[in-house]
């Protein structure tokens, strides 16, 4: 991997452009929590409201067509969500919170998980994740998470990383995880939002994960690109996918 992408820092002011960027995401979604327009996003649009009720897992790009870019980095804003027949809430909660369990339900992406504190609606986890696409990397991350109840059929979650670290030679002798915020840049920071609600004899559920990356080098998009593009994406549907089997086959 050293021969095909270099090691890039964390600057400071490609994390003020993020910090800005989930401020003012942050802030245009509390009308929707307080009953003004849409609790879900699947229902701003019949088309993807239809598609989702009938099965499929919608996924898109918050606004616009591309990752956003900021000076030396990429915000990746996708949303997506999902319909789970005859799920509860209580279910679909119990599933999520049950995070020493995530590395079976979210595999292979995730390769370990671990509650780490829990303490009423509010839980500090570790999780390591696996980036796969041309090229392999491997992440210790931290998250803080939070859950909040609107009423009995809707509930809203935000997690946000802590420390994302890069793993070298991960699962052997030589294992070593690398200082936050060095190493290839492939996820420096992720914040979900997730959205449950009961109703229709099941559950939608939804996600927008905002992350950011860092950008692609000119000669060097063909092993960058897929994995800083794609893989949001991706690993969304992926997300969606799984927590709908678990809940299924429960």
């Amino acid at each position: 991997m050293a021969h095909t992408a270099n090691i890039v820092q964390l600057k400071p002011r490609t994390l003020a452009a993020f910090e800005t960027y989930i401020r003012e995401a942050e802030a245009a979604m509390v009308p929707s929590l307080h009953g003004h327009g849409s609790f879900l996003w699947c229902d701003t649009d019949p088309h993807i409201a239809q598609q989702v009720r009938h099965g499929d897992i919608a996924a898109q790009l918050w606004s616009g067509d591309a990752s956003v870019k900021v000076p030396n980095g990429l915000i990746h804003d996708w949303i997506g969500a999902a319909f789970i027949p005859h799920a509860t809430v209580a279910a679909t909660l119990a599933l999520i919170q049950n995070y020493d369990n995530h590395k079976n339900v979210y595999q292979p992406e995730v390769m370990d998980s671990k509650l780490i504190s829990h303490h009423g609606d509010d839980f500090q986890i570790f999780l390591r994740l696996l980036k796969k696409k041309i090229i392999t990397v491997v992440l210790d991350t931290d998250h803080d998470v939070h859950y909040s109840s609107v009423d009995d059929a809707r509930w809203c979650c935000r997690s946000h990383t802590t420390r994302i670290a890069e793993v070298d030679d991960a699962g052997t002798e030589k294992e070593k995880v690398l200082p936050p915020d060095t190493g290839y840049g492939f996820l420096w920071r992720l914040y979900s939002y997730w959205r449950f609600q009961e109703r229709d004899d099941g559950v939608y559920i939804e996600c927008r994960a905002i992350s950011l990356t860092r950008d692609i080098p000119i000669g060097l998009g063909w092993v960058i690109d897929p994995i800083i593009r794609k893989l949001p994406k991706e690993s969304l549907i992926h997300t969606l996918k799984a927590t709908r089997d678990a809940l299924t086959s429960a």
